[in-house]
């Protein structure tokens, strides 16, 4: 079956969202990269810097499915309206810590706001799993990202 055009629609905002987020970010870090990040001390186990663009796009389209699968049917309820704001604050957060690491060059104000963030994911996904488990296992990559960019992030605390 074919999707309506108005849920086509939806679909493309919900991911647009987050994409845009991710693109919002990009705008403090990539000038950063060549210069201040790449004179930072960091863990053997950091990845190739050209690794991060292509994860984070597909983390952010995964969050915009999510998305999608939990506002399709409309936000009229409690538990929809409380599972989108909590996504919100999760993805000011995600873009805050741009802002905060490569923005400010604060190392240690990124790691608290990337612990915020992991919390708020896992609230997301509960609050999802309620509406539609299947939203709440699009995250699950998101989280373990998030979960070893923690780990990245205070190894990188330490050294520096």
């Amino acid at each position: 079956m074919l999707p309506s055009a108005r849920s086509a629609g939806l679909l493309i905002l919900c991911i647009a969202i987050p994409l845009g987020i991710g693109f919002a970010g990009s705008a403090a870090t990539l000038p950063e990269i060549p210069g201040w990040y790449a004179g930072l001390d960091k863990p053997a186990f950091t990845p190739p810097g050209w690794l991060f663009g292509p994860v984070w796009t597909i983390l952010y389209i995964l969050m915009g499915i999510a998305l999608f699968l939990v506002v399709k049917n409309g936000v009229d309820t409690a538990s929809v309206q409380t599972a989108v704001c909590v996504f919100a604050a999760q993805l000011l957060a995600n873009l805050a810590w741009s802002f905060l690491f490569f923005g400010m060059h604060s190392i240690d104000l990124g790691l608290l706001d990337i612990l915020l963030l992991f919390s708020l994911i896992a609230a997301t996904i509960i609050l999802f799993r309620r509406i539609s488990p299947h939203a709440a296992y699009l995250l699950i990559p998101y989280i373990c990202w998030v979960a070893f960019a923690s780990l990245l992030n205070g190894m990188i605390a330490i050294l520096n």
